[in-house]
């Protein structure tokens, strides 16, 4: 655990994190988040955040080692779809038992990786370590350093157990491991001058393929993905490309930083969320390309590019800006997407009430204030009964967020709206844009919320009983009141209303409870004394009650 400790101690002093950068050097050593308790950091751990950053790399078995709890809860919980083997999608366990825990789980996990490499020969296994294994003791290092060994396969070990620390750190130190066992191990078939890095990208829903024709049209080539649709080749040879893009600074900012470091790699951070957004990404890709060494041609190529596919989304989302004049959206999401779908939300003609800042940095920030005005309304930490309530004051139309917020949504009754990783739609690069109009359309304009909104039959019936039987509505309406007055049940068993027993005893010239029971359906035994009651009153008003 020394190296592991060492290890995220780097991490805290990150500096490329500008959020990292802005603290004394007292504040830097405590690190970036309160350290976690074993068991108390379920649903965000770093073992969950080391896990969703590589699981899309898709010809690689990702092997958890540890209880079947860890492989069960943090399987597939992120949309990356693949283009090529399915590998990615099955799930590997040492599954520790109380045996295993007691004596030790180095030759399970030597047995399962002999398994794994007997059944499926793929390119590589990552092996991640979880909290059990890691306070038993167990050397994952030095059992995928002998695996590797012996069956000639790059067997990599992911040192995150959940108690280190926050689904963030996890993303970093599942980026520590691919700097130190995975990146510059190979090298690639052949490199072009037109070679770039994503970093960060996951291909949720197919993002990535939104916005790869794009770059296939300019003959600008995806060396490696990291980690969305991602190949371990491609990894292994990914210090050879001449440009990176962050796309999300949160998750991987020191591969792009050390990849720079180490193999003079120039990286920017950009986002394809957004018209211009896009288009401004596409530039910085071409001019770093450019300055390494590309055609000059290239910067020509991009803005025609840019021209054409601006004009057709332009005219795509033209059509739903009258739809969405006067509508307002709550964003609660965070990282890069607090400031890129703002963007995107402004630029289809929606006004941005408020968007969540938990994940953000410093200069995600920034770029709010940029597109929202520095009186900006960034929401750093919302309970539940605060999004409600502002919800259903109506300071929202259409709320977009992950899936942990959409039942306050639903019980809002405000149309929802998933952009978070478990989202079904792809809403990147230019053709997203316009996928993303096109839901949120789907969503202000579905008939289900007018009629979600109105109240349940009894509630309407309640409330026009309530009304009829007020005093101001006696004053309104005498006869509505008197209707309203026969139609109250005489007591708990409802089983009969006050108009008919006085019908009955006015029609029969009834003077006993057994006489009105005999002629009427009041026979429970709790009617006994409303009828009592009845029978000395007036009898004019029975009378003119049943005339």
């Amino acid at each position: 655990m020394s190296s592991l400790a060492a290890t995220v101690q780097n991490i805290f002093d990150e500096p490329g994190c500008a959020k990292n950068g802005s603290k004394s050097e007292a504040e830097r050593r405590n690190g970036c988040t309160k350290q976690l308790q074993p068991g108390s950091a379920a649903g965000g751990c770093a073992f969950d955040g080391a896990k969703v950053a590589l699981q899309p790399f898709t010809d690689v078995a990702h092997l958890v080692h540890g209880p079947i709890a860890c492989e069960g809860n943090s399987w597939d919980n992120r949309g990356a779809v693949s283009s090529g083997s399915d590998l990615w999608r099955t799930a590997f366990t040492t599954d520790l038992s109380e045996t295993d825990i007691v004596f030790g789980g180095e030759k399970r996990l030597c047995k399962a990786i002999k398994e794994i490499i007997d059944k499926y020969d793929p390119c590589a296994i990552f092996v991640y370590q979880t909290c059990i294994p890691a306070m038993i003791g167990d050397d994952i290092n030095a059992v995928c350093k002998a695996a590797s060994r012996r069956f000639l396969k790059p067997v990599i070990p992911i040192n995150s157990p959940g108690f280190v620390g926050s689904k963030n750190l996890g993303n970093k130190l599942a980026g520590e491991a691919l700097l130190d066992y995975v990146i510059g191990t190979r090298e690639p078939d052949y490199t072009t001058p037109y070679d770039i890095n994503l970093i960060g990208e996951y291909n949720l829903s197919g993002e990535l393929w939104q916005v790869k024709p794009l770059l296939d049209e300019l003959g600008v080539r995806i060396l490696c993905c990291i980690s969305g649709d991602g190949k371990y080749r491609e990894v292994a040879s990914s210090h050879r490309a001449r440009a990176s893009m962050l796309v999300c600074s949160k998750s991987m900012i020191n591969v792009a930083r050390k990849m720079e470091q180490r193999y003079g790699i120039p990286f920017f951070e950009g986002s394809f969320y957004g018209i211009q957004d896009s288009s401004e990404s596409l530039r910085q890709i071409a001019r770093l390309l450019v300055e390494r060494g590309a055609p000059t041609d290239l910067l020509g190529r991009t803005e025609a590019l840019i021209a054409r596919e601006e004009a057709w989304a332009w005219g795509a989302i033209e059509p739903y800006k009258p739809r969405f004049e006067g509508k307002k959206a709550l964003l609660m999401t965070g990282g890069v997407k607090s400031w890129s779908v703002v963007a995107a939300l402004q630029e289809a003609g929606l006004e941005v009430v408020g968007t969540s800042v938990k994940k953000s940095t410093k200069e995600d920030k920034e770029r709010i204030k940029e597109l929202m005005g520095h009186d900006a309304h960034m929401i750093e930490n919302m309970t539940p009964r605060e999004m409600y309530e502002m919800l259903k004051g109506a300071k929202a139309d259409i709320m977009l967020s992950g899936g942990k917020s959409q039942f306050v949504a639903l019980k809002a009754a405000v149309p929802w709206l998933d952009i978070n990783q478990e989202r079904c739609h792809a809403y990147m690069g230019y053709v997203g844009m316009v996928k993303l109009v096109e839901e949120i359309d789907k969503s202000l304009s579905s008939p289900m919320w007018k009629q979600l909104r109105r109240p349940a039959p009894w509630e309407a019936l309640a409330k026009a009983m309530e009304q009829m039987q007020s005093p101001a509505t006696a004053l309104a309406d005498p006869a509505l009141a008197e209707k309203s007055r026969r139609a109250r049940k005489i007591c708990m068993c409802n089983r009969v209303d006050l108009g008919t027993i006085e019908d009955a005893i006015y029609a029969h010239r009834l003077r006993s409870v057994e006489a009105v029971r005999e002629h009427t359906n009041a026979v429970g035994g709790c009617c006994q004394r409303r009828i009592e009651e009845i029978l000395v009153s007036e009898p004019s008003a029975m009378r003119q009650a049943a005339e």
